[in-house]
């Protein structure tokens, strides 16, 4: 008796120690977020783009916009948002499955960002977490720097992360 009851303890412990592994590795996505993300975000499901009123799947890296009554979802946004800034644009993080299903709610909720500039985007930060980010200019190997900027020092003479008036 005694050892089946020992044996229910260990099951029940290991069932418990599962979630807890799971929670932790979904809940950090830092290095898969977009050098144009805003800071501030350890997790990012989602962002909603008031601007075009579209959305960015992280996990997928993928845009979620309309197209007549249809959700497409592309690497790209259309061609109608060809003058679109992701690096200006208001970025809002939204930790929901299908966020594009509340789309109505979201648009109006939203709307007020539309035109937003000055949020600070993970390209531009000079916070060490987010130097894992692909192509984050701080997290670089020295020789790929040299080969991109002809510089050892990222091109900017020392004068921090560079001017933030790119547009890629």
């Amino acid at each position: 008796m005694k050892r089946l009851f020992l044996m229910a303890v260990l099951m029940m412990v290991s069932l418990f120690s599962i979630p807890a592994k799971a929670q932790l590795n979904v809940n950090v996505n830092i290095g898969s977020q977009p050098l144009w993300g805003p800071t501030g975000y350890d997790h990012v499901d989602y962002y909603y783009l008031p601007d075009v009123e579209s959305y960015y799947y992280v996990p997928q890296k993928q845009f979620v916009y309309l197209n007549g009554n249809e959700w497409v979802f592309a690497n790209s946004l259309p061609s109608r948002y060809g003058n679109y800034n992701l690096y200006n644009g208001y970025k809002v993080v939204i930790n929901s499955p299908k966020p594009y299903l509340n789309f109505k709610n979201d648009k109006v909720k939203y709307g007020k960002y539309k035109g937003n500039k000055g949020q600070l985007v993970i390209r531009d930060s000079r916070d060490s977490k987010y130097y894992v980010v692909k192509g984050h200019p701080h997290g670089m190997p020295p020789g790929q720097a040299k080969k991109i900027y002809g510089k050892g020092n990222n091109g900017n003479n020392g004068k921090g992360h560079g001017n933030g008036k790119g547009k890629h």
